[in-house]
């Protein structure tokens, strides 16, 4: 609480922010909710996916994102996250901002791609290779790698876990993906090592991860909150 010119205490503004994810994702939510600053208030609609595959995430984007963006913009979000790493890389480089712009011009504010995120961190960070694991299978992997490649990165490794149905995404704890990166990473040189889905425990295994690799570790959570945070910031000033 700040005190205002005639010493009456004002509460910050309060924010909030829409959060739109495939219907079965369990984490991503949870992750920002723990590391969003108090004034922030996160409200979900939800995109209707139970496989992770290309053919899959398309109708979800066609059919079942501009519904729940009707639905969150109910809630008078300052802005809104197209929760999904995946999705936002299977159109190409610029895909992800093509389907972000859709999704603002139904809720009337800035949405905020995940995939989109990514890039802007990795471009931050000067990365010039980036090694990059995840819970996807291959079809899903090629989407993520191209788009990646877009920005002029050299992909040094990418490794998925094979699992396509959406739910299970989340299955692995973070002892297993950092089991899994220490496994398929050996002798890769990298600049950064990026762990793609927001439905998949990354953000979590981050501390540990840290003590296996020397480079830069970003997730898609990770770099989701940095650019929600970066928002907030604009927000308020």
């Amino acid at each position: 609480m700040r005190k205002n010119s005639g010493s009456v205490e004002v509460a910050p503004l309060r924010i909030r922010v829409g959060l739109i994810v495939p219907s079965s994702n369990t984490v991503m939510e949870v992750d920002l909710y723990h590391h969003l600053p108090e004034y922030v208030t996160l409200h979900t609609a939800r995109m209707y996916l139970e496989q992770t595959t290309r053919q899959e995430e398309i109708k979800m984007i066609e059919e079942f994102a501009p519904g729940a963006a009707e639905l969150i913009k109910t809630v008078r979000p300052h802005f809104v996250i197209f929760g999904c790493t995946s999705a936002g890389s299977l159109g190409g480089p610029e895909y992800d901002k093509e389907v972000c712009s859709r999704l603002s011009k139904i809720t009337g504010v800035p949405t905020i791609g995940v995939f989109s995120s990514v890039r802007e961190t990795l471009l931050r960070l000067k990365a010039e290779t980036v090694a990059v694991i995840t819970p996807y299978i291959e079809d899903i992997n090629a989407s993520i790698k191209l788009g990646l490649e877009g920005d002029g990165l050299h992909v040094a490794a990418i490794h998925g876990m094979g699992i396509d149905v959406n739910f299970q995404l989340s299955t692995p704890t973070p002892s297993d993906i950092v089991r899994f990166a220490v496994e398929r990473l050996k002798g890769v040189k990298t600049d950064v090592l990026f762990i793609s889905c927001t439905n998949f425990r990354a953000m979590e295994a981050v501390p540990l991860l840290k003590e296996h690799f020397p480079f830069h570790i970003i997730t898609s959570n990770t770099a989701t909150l940095e650019a929600v945070l970066a928002t907030m910031k604009k927000i308020r000033e």
